[in-house]
């Protein structure tokens, strides 16, 4: 403002203000260019292309500074362009009121004007956020086709703040679905944190199986949840997801993966019972990830570490005294254990398995290694696939070299 430009706080922010709740971060919209918020900032750098940012660094904080926008038809500077009516390249500048109908939704239009320390509301935002009401802002079948990642976060939203949705927002949404398939699956992959990390997990779940939405996110999922077990154990993992975000402990995208993607896995290694446990899982753990990424792409980085948990669980089966110890001191060995644990209570069969590493977990088995007597006796490597399997082995043979010819 000191160097002659209109400042406000806006999104967010200004609305979890309102609501009493304690804001995440907070977002800036100016109408300085951002080649001109650079020039005042010099701690300062520009990103992204489809929609150009300025972050500002002030210590360990970042705050995301956006040029007012405004409609593609408007007459106005920048750049901007649309195919099949979705936003391809969002750089079009405007003024204030332009700015506040390119927002997504009423609640999220709200400026808070630090010079007189009022807030502006262009839509009606004030009204819907007392109403506990999630509008769009505009026409919603236009403004899903502009960006269709809006509707992911018309459920986010509503999960996470126990608004419902207006009925005109809601309507297109089971309709229009398909569009994220022209999503960047990288794009993606960061919507579905912003889903499932927001400590409404389960309730953002539910709302994402009702509008059809996560088929298009996670089709050989949403395929695979046929029983009980697996929706159980599907809805533990969002719920211990939700009671960690709530009291302030990590959370990682592996782990969140892992669970979202373990029932097509499991499902493929019934497939292949002449494989042992191990080769199973990594079949149909890479067949699964390969398919997957055509949605949502995961980063590499986390990819190893699902395959890590997943794989785990054969070794859970095999891995007896020091080999039990080893895989315990292994830094991997955390996560997997607690994966099993939710296998557990989620009703498949591994009760004494559980048991059984819970007890190596523990330290409660003596000695260098895991002497078996003093628990139950582990299940066999069968157990992995769960259900009433038939498992026929061959005995083998050894074969027998021809004698040789005597030298004569």
């Amino acid at each position: 403002m000191q160097a002659g430009y209109d400042a406000y706080l806006v999104g967010g922010g200004v609305r979890d203000l309102l609501l009493g709740r304690v804001p995440k971060d907070f977002d800036v919209a100016t109408n300085a260019r951002p080649e001109q918020i650079k020039e005042v900032f010099r701690n300062c750098h520009l990103i992204g292309r489809r929609f150009l940012l300025a972050h500002v660094r002030f210590g360990h904080e970042t705050i995301e500074v956006a040029t007012f926008r405004a409609a593609h038809t408007e007459d106005t500077e920048g750049q901007g362009a649309m195919e099949g009516g979705r936003i391809t390249l969002d750089n079009v500048y405007g003024t204030l009121d332009q700015d506040a109908w390119r927002r997504d939704f009423t609640v999220n239009a709200l400026y808070y004007n630090i010079r007189d320390f009022s807030v502006v509301d262009f839509s009606g935002g004030l009204q819907d956020l007392e109403a506990k009401v999630l509008r769009i802002m505009g026409d919603p079948v236009n403004r899903y086709r502009e960006d269709p990642v809006r509707m992911l976060r018309a459920v986010r939203l509503s999960s996470k703040l126990g608004f419902s949705i207006d009925p005109a927002t809601e309507a297109p949404i089971s309709k229009f679905g398909y569009l994220l398939r022209g999503i960047p699956p990288a794009r993606l992959f960061e919507e579905v944190l912003k889903l499932f990390f927001g400590g409404a997990a389960v309730q953002t779940f539910a709302q994402l199986k009702r509008y059809g939405l996560f088929t298009e996110l996670f089709p050989l999922t949403a395929r695979a949840l046929t029983s009980e077990i697996a929706n159980s154990f599907l809805s533990m993992a969002l719920s211990n997801t939700d009671a960690r975000v709530a009291i302030g402990k990590p959370v990682t995208p592996a782990f969140l993966f892992a669970t979202l993607l373990w029932e097509p896995v499991r499902k493929g290694m019934l497939k292949r019972l002449d494989l042992s446990p191990l080769e199973a899982i990594q079949t149909s753990a890479d067949l699964v990830l390969q398919e997957q990424s055509k949605r949502v792409m995961i980063p590499r980085r986390y990819l190893l570490q699902i395959e890590e948990i997943w794989t785990t669980q054969a070794r859970f089966l095999t891995a007896r005294g020091k080999r039990a110890k080893q895989l315990s001191e292994n830094s991997r060995f955390r996560a997997a254990y607690d994966f099993l644990l939710l296998r557990v209570a989620s009703g498949e069969e591994l009760k004494r398995l559980g048991e059984y590493w819970t007890r190596v977990e523990q330290g409660g088995l003596t000695g260098t290694s895991v002497d078996e007597e003093e628990c139950e006796t582990p299940p066999t490597p069968e157990a992995v696939l769960p259900g009433p399997i038939e498992v026929t082995t061959q005995k083998r043979t050894r074969r027998r070299s021809p004698k040789k010819p005597p030298l004569i």
